[in-house]
């Protein structure tokens, strides 16, 4: 194509402006895999890097998107093929280098993950980022002994991608899923995917002064950080383990040695932009089978233009978005 349609963010004076723009092929960054993309998601980082404050673009102008499914249309990689499906998320896109909210990317091939055959280009973009680091979250769990018996696994910020995701997960799995939100109006959405109990955010990002509390739950999956952090800290149970994914409640937090010393809590890292290609690979094949979310189709709030992006993003700022916002690029 001689041109493509691309979301961009840049930087004019102090601020940001964003806007979808026509773009050339050879404005594109180097790489040996070029997609025709045919869907991408809105994520809370993409939102992020539409801000100066934000402090995730590291260059500018810069397409958003830190996800994209579509079709390869040119490889200099053996392993991929002119016609194959692919995915890509992570690493840099819509960070350092172009993303996924245009119609055409170019991205080095250590980034593509082949599509898996029982999902098409818009069920993986429904899973996105967000549910990628959800099933990481909950493979990590499992992997250190978390299992239903244990007793109820508490995942904060569940209105959101993540959380959304993995209450869906955890609760196809047969867990006892106790779903943390400050939106009264998705107790019924969390329900539906399967929560069994719902707290309020006030309560697990309440301060404390004790180094320890009650101890309650069995495991969690937390994307907000923060003050949620140093209360599931308290709260654990023995032996327990965390996974931690992501900052929306803060990056700062306080806590003492008391949770680890004392109770031998675990705060696992869940980094999914990183995470090496091999092991990516396995765990979107096992998102394809027995890690795959129920109602995967259902699960999309809304399927948005390139256009309708940047209300978007000011609604996940807001903390006004209920499950997953997916890009319809072309």
């Amino acid at each position: 194509m001689a041109t493509f349609r691309a979301l961009v963010v840049d930087k004019v004076g102090d601020s940001t402006v964003v806007g979808v723009q026509h773009w050339t092929p050879d404005q594109l960054l180097p790489g040996e895999v070029t997609i025709q993309v045919e869907y991408s998601s809105v994520n809370y980082k993409d939102a992020l890097a539409s801000r100066i404050d934000g402090k995730v673009a590291r260059r500018y102008p810069l397409i958003l998107g830190i996800d994209l499914a579509g079709v390869v249309i040119a490889s200099d990689d053996a392993r991929f093929q002119v016609g194959q499906k692919v995915l890509a998320h992570g690493w840099e896109l819509g960070v350092s280098h172009h993303g996924g909210m245009a119609e055409l990317a170019r991205v080095p091939g250590s980034w593509v993950v082949p599509l898996p055959t029982s999902l098409t280009t818009r069920q993986a973009m429904a899973i996105g980022t967000a549910g990628f680091t959800a099933a990481m979250s909950v493979e990590r769990l499992e992997y250190l002994g978390l299992r239903p018996a244990a007793g109820p696994v508490l995942v904060t910020g569940a209105s959101g991608g993540v959380g959304s995701t993995a209450v869906a997960l955890l609760a196809k799995r047969g867990y006892h899923v106790v779903a943390s939100t400050g939106a009264p109006s998705a107790h019924e959405y969390l329900r539906s995917l399967g929560a069994r109990e719902i707290v309020d955010r006030a309560e697990t990002s309440v301060p404390s002064e004790r180094p320890l509390e009650r101890a309650r739950w069995a495991g969690a999956v937390d994307p907000v950080g923060g003050a949620t952090l140093a209360y599931l800290l308290r709260t654990m149970a023995p032996r327990a383990s965390i996974a931690l994914s992501g900052n929306t409640g803060g990056a700062a937090f306080s806590t003492t040695v008391f949770p680890f010393i004392l109770r031998g809590i675990n705060l696992l890292g869940i980094d999914s932009a990183n995470y090496p290609q091999e092991q990516r690979i396995e765990l979107w094949q096992r998102l394809a089978g027995d890690l795959r979310p129920p109602q995967l189709e259902e699960s999309i709030a809304r399927e948005v233009g390139l256009d309708d992006v940047p209300a978007v993003f000011a609604e996940i700022l807001r903390s006004q978005v209920q499950g997953r916002t997916i890009v319809r690029v072309s």
